[in-house]
């Protein structure tokens, strides 16, 4: 089916979405991508190393490798378009700055702005001018330094982190920050599962999941909250394919049906090529956006009912010697009834039952989740009832159980380990100045939604991105377009061209930097189960003018601090002393130069069953259900990414899973919702809000036809950002509330 939009022209082309995914055409569509954008040679060299040992740490998601590897490649197909997206032989050099201006650059799509290629130069753009300039990297570095010395506050300066960077850049640019003088490190992960360390520290004693891949080899029932594996990790299918073969049941939660929770054809496998691959999901509860605590509490009501007379469903010795708080969780139940938290998710009564019923006769439960319940008001609460579950399952501290939050960028983790957060722990802080003689500021720092609310009030700050896609990954575009505006000077190191570079401060530099890829030092990552690894580039650079991020912080710091006793060339020169340091400042890394040679699990106190909270035990805790009640005339609105995508990254206009092709200006919507506005299939749209009493829309969105409960509906970010408002956000975490947006609708005519 095609529809054509009036305005764009846009073809817009739907199928029914697959059954199932990977399989041949995933290989395909993998060595025909590596084929047309790289070298062959490149593409061999890239691909035969990736996520291998002494390899590539592929630079997408942050899924752990197995211990033993593929020897028909350990890499996917988004792992495949993430290489490709970094090796590719075009190129944006000076050349390409002087024939496009910034104003022509912004009406460019995010997709023709990746497809560029690499950046080549580090580029200027003068107040008041409308293009980039080449700058020579010495004049970049004392220009950065003069500016930042400007400042009236060290605080006035906002240092933005990406979880793409290694372990290495993202210690040395902590060091740096701090002894400038501020903990101003807002980072990706408070866009994404800041909730998930925010709730699982509370409770549990550690901010990071508790599983190992081994883990699933052991599972008896696996639950998949918010997630969309085979987009946005789709390694984990392998793993979840080869618990059921072991007979694990799965379950997935999610209000969108999609193809990857459903069924699996392992590319590697003749089974997967030629069969009928694995079906993986036993029971999909397609509740509404947002209901997943009321889930959880008619669960939890339900196998404390049925522990009255089968005591043996609950672990009650895990919850006496382990736990605290259980009274007060039973007691917090008194205030609901399960028919009404039924009818709350939207879910059939015979579903919840079915579930109950798996959670009753299984005592090894993994639980994962993903932005699906990391990005709403109440996302701190959705994460801490889930540990609720899991605690009075005992599921947590022993093999074949506990927490798996699923994250995204490959070192997102890592980036923590090594002290970016804006709340540091007096530990951290302590070591910090034990070892490098100075007391570094303890007050706390700036979040993403905090960075962006000062840097729109105040003018004057200094704000530099080490990676990352700042703008197009932050709730409120518009709002934050200007707050970047109105910075003196604005700084991305970056491997490629994207939207933040196109508004800039008044002053701006884009300096090209080395990627994973690129041939340079050996540089270190943590995966999502805490694994330190090595990583290591093959590829020749595509510029002789690009340095490592190490080196670019390290120059920084010299031209910015007026005095220092750190020997940054030193450290430029041999990563080997960087990582001396961090062995000496991070607890856990002991010997870490040893340890590399063949990776390393870091402790994990959660993971045996020991529980670093004030209490020493893990705690239950009071959790509130979601408050937003959509009027007659509003809908729920979530963003999701399409396949075509990794974060802000978007390597194509198609979302095969889901049956959409050549656009991504779209609303995903139920039949009956769309009857309700008076439209039909195709259809353009406009959505709009209203929050703060300020109008925010998106036009020209086309209707796609959709399995989604009613009042519910689903658009791609970052194209629907702008609907999201800064002051939406879950609280104690401050993660934007991008999965959880009171919409209207109105129909664009002709």
């Amino acid at each position: 089916m095609r529809f054509v939009h009036f305005e764009t022209d846009i073809l817009l082309k739907i199928s029914s979405p697959p059954k199932y995914v990977a399989g041949f055409k995933a290989v395909a569509k993998s060595l025909t991508l590596a084929l047309r954008k790289m070298s062959l040679g490149n593409a061999v060299t890239a691909l035969s190393h990736l996520n291998q040992k002494d390899g590539i740490d592929c630079p997408g998601c942050a899924w752990p490798d197995p211990e033993k590897r593929s020897k028909l490649g350990e890499f996917c197909e988004n792992g495949v378009k993430a290489i490709v997206e970094e090796a590719a032989t075009a190129k944006v050099d000076t050349h390409f700055f002087k024939e496009h201006s910034i104003s022509q650059l912004r009406e460019q799509s995010d997709y023709w702005l990746g497809q560029q290629g690499r950046l080549c130069h580090p580029m200027y753009k003068a107040e008041g001018e409308d293009y980039y300039k080449p700058i020579a990297w010495q004049d970049a570095f004392q220009l950065i330094g003069k500016e930042l010395k400007k400042l009236n506050s060290p605080n006035d300066g906002i240092f933005y982190t990406s979880g793409r960077t290694s372990n290495e850049a993202a210690f040395l640019y902590q060091l740096f920050v701090r002894l400038y003088g501020t903990n101003n490190l807002p980072d990706c992960s408070n866009m994404c599962h800041e909730s998930s360390g925010v709730a699982l520290g509370e409770t549990l004693g550690i901010g990071k999941g508790s599983v190992t891949l081994d883990d699933f080899k052991e599972a008896e029932l696996i639950l998949i909250f918010g997630q969309n594996p085979a987009t946005n990790h789709p390694r984990m299918l392998t793993a979840l394919e080869e618990a059921k073969e072991r007979g694990t049941k799965i379950v997935s939660i999610n209000p969108i049906k999609e193809a990857g929770l459903l069924k699996f054809k392992n590319p590697q496998t003749a089974k997967g090529l030629l069969g009928g691959g694995t079906v993986l999901t036993d029971l999909y509860l397609q509740l509404k956006i947002n209901q997943d605590v009321a889930l959880l509490k008619a669960v939890l009501i339900r196998l404390l009912e049925i522990a009255a007379s089968k005591p043996e469903v609950i672990d009650q010795q895990f919850i006496t010697d382990k736990t605290i708080q259980f009274d007060e969780l039973q007691e917090d139940l008194k205030n609901y009834t399960y028919t009404d938290l039924v009818q709350q998710t939207g879910l059939a009564v015979q579903d919840v039952e079915q579930f109950v019923e798996l959670l009753a006769g299984s005592t090894k439960i993994i639980a994962c989740w993903a932005m699906g319940l990391t990005q709403h008001k109440n996302a701190v609460d959705n994460i801490r009832e889930i540990v609720n579950l899991l605690l009075i399952k005992g599921s947590i501290g022993k093999p074949g159980a506990g927490t798996c939050p699923v994250r995204g960028h490959s070192n997102v983790q890592g980036d923590r380990s090594m002290g970016i957060h804006e709340k540091p722990s007096k530990k951290l802080l302590n070591k910090i100045a034990e070892n490098f003689g100075f007391t570094p500021p303890a007050e706390e720092g700036y979040s993403v939604i905090e960075a962006i609310e000062a840097m729109h009030q105040e003018a004057g700050k200094v704000f530099i991105a080490l990676g990352g896609n700042f703008l197009p990954a932050a709730p409120d575009t518009n709002y934050t377009a200007q707050a970047l505006q109105n910075c003196a000077l604005t700084v991305h190191i970056s491997t490629k061209l994207n939207r933040s570079h196109l508004h800039p401060g008044k002053q701006s530099l884009i300096l090209p930097c080395l990627g994973r890829t690129d041939k340079q030092q050996v540089q270190t990552v943590e995966n999502s189960m805490g694994v330190v690894h090595k990583t290591k580039g093959f590829l020749n650079p595509p510029s002789q003018h690009l340095l490592p991020e190490v080196d670019i912080i390290a120059e920084i710091a010299k031209a910015s601090l007026v005095e220092t006793k750190i020997e940054w060339d030193k450290l430029k020169a041999d990563y080997n002393l960087i990582r001396d340091l961090i062995e000496n400042t991070i607890s856990g890394f002991e010997g870490f130069n040893d340890k590399i040679k063949s990776g390393f699990e870091l402790y994990n106190g959660a993971r045996i069953g020991n529980f670093h909270t004030s209490s020493n035990k893990a705690h239950f805790t009071i959790n509130q259900t979601s408050n937003i009640i959509a009027q007659a005339d509003e809908f729920v609105m979530m963003t999701i990414r399409s396949h075509d995508q990794f974060n802000t990254t978007i390597y194509g206009n198609d979302d095969r899973y889901r049956g959409v092709f050549d656009a991504r200006k779209i609303v995903f919507m139920c039949p009956t919702d769309i009857k309700k506005i008076k439209a039909k299939a195709g259809d353009a749209i406009t959505l709009y809000n209203e929050y703060d009493k300020q109008l925010r829309e998106v036009k020209g969105l086309q209707i796609v036809s959709y399995d989604l409960p009613e009042g519910c509906i689903a658009t791609y970010f970052p194209e629907c950002n702008p609907l999201i408002p800064l002051s939406e956000f879950a609280h104690t975490s401050l993660t934007p509330a991008s999965k959880s947006i009171l919409v209207k609708a109105k129909i664009e005519r002709t």
